[in-house]
């Protein structure tokens, strides 16, 4: 559960710390951002180059514009819109916030990739395709129905609102198969768009490498 990812040991700034505090929770924590909560209430992310940049040796929190309101997610989300939200941000980590809309902590992206790097999803060589489906169309059983009669099975998938048109989804799926070719042909041949494929050959051994398929794997 994304809950479990929360990492206990990150505290939340309060309005009335000083840059100072700031600073040192930073450097202790290796950080170059800390969240900003008020009675549980997020207000967003400090940042160390917001300090820097404002020469703000001398004032507390408060004083600065904050950013990145908006990267957070409920615990009833999947980590992995959490891990899209951190990266879409540059920011280290994500704030959760319960269903009251309530502070509750945050996940630092790297503990979210120790958690992926165990996947089959992610360490199973491979290929991603995305597709382009109608709403009022779309069948995740019968797709992967076609995926299986070409002898490959779906071993993850994520959907979204397709940013280009509301009435559609991107749904990304991750194949045991590495070569896509006649997959494709069969879901082209049904009607479905694809909009993009990768593929993998081998397992994810790195972090880095792990984060670029996760991307792939998220990205609409």
């Amino acid at each position: 559960m994304t809950i479990d990812l929360i990492n206990d040991m990150i505290p939340p700034l309060k309005v009335t710390d000083d840059v100072a505090k700031a600073l040192l929770w930073m450097e202790e924590l290796r950080l170059h951002v800390l969240p900003v909560v008020k009675d549980r209430k997020f207000l967003g992310f400090l940042t160390e180059d917001m300090i820097i940049e404002g020469n703000g040796k001398e004032k507390v929190v408060g004083d600065f514009l904050l950013q990145g309101q908006k990267c957070y997610i409920n615990e009833t989300q999947h980590i992995y819109e959490g891990v899209k939200k951190a990266t879409d941000n540059d920011y280290e980590c994500v704030v959760v916030l319960d269903k009251e809309g309530l502070y509750l902590g945050v996940i630092i992206l790297s503990d979210a990739l120790s958690v992926f790097s165990q996947s089959a999803t992610i360490q199973s060589p491979g290929g991603v395709v995305v597709l382009s489906v109608n709403q009022l169309d779309y069948s995740l059983s019968e797709i992967s129905r076609l995926v299986e009669s070409n002898n490959a099975q779906i071993l993850g998938s994520s959907i979204n609102i397709d940013k280009n048109d509301a009435s559609k989804f991107r749904l990304t799926l991750k194949i045991n198969k590495a070569d896509l070719a006649h997959i494709i042909a069969t879901l082209e041949r049904f009607d479905y768009k694809v909009v993009a494929k990768y593929q993998e050959t081998s397992t994810i051994s790195n972090e880095k490498e792990r984060l670029d398929i996760l991307m792939r794997y998220l990205e609409t």
